[in-house]
């Protein structure tokens, strides 16, 4: 699916259209959602649970929809968010990532 029309789905359900409503729900959202991931890998590591990779599509959709909506709320696109840092990572890492590249790096 093409990010563009994704973000234009995820708006349907946002609840709100109000742009500064959008970021601060988005950002809100973003924490929370990663935060469940960080947590099932948390139980996985730490107290002998699965990974459920099944779960884990279910809340890595809820943070990409949050994003979706704190974007639009910034009116950015999730393409251009793609290939911003994209070119980012090229920039920093042009040969593949190097640990001394991440160490020593300007941004």
């Amino acid at each position: 699916m093409d990010f563009n029309l994704y973000q234009k789905n995820a708006l349907r359900t946002a609840g709100v259209k109000e742009k500064d409503a959008l970021v601060l729900n988005g950002v809100m959202g973003l924490a929370g959602e990663s935060g469940e991931c960080i947590d099932m890998v948390k139980k996985q590591l730490f107290q002998g649970h699965l990974l459920d990779r099944d779960k884990m599509l279910d809340e890595l959709g809820d943070v990409l929809w949050y994003i979706a909506i704190t974007a639009a709320g910034l009116g950015i696109d999730l393409n251009d968010i793609a290939e911003h840092n994209v070119d980012k990572l090229k920039k920093r890492y042009p040969d593949g990532f190097e640990s001394k590249r991440s160490i020593d790096r300007d941004s």
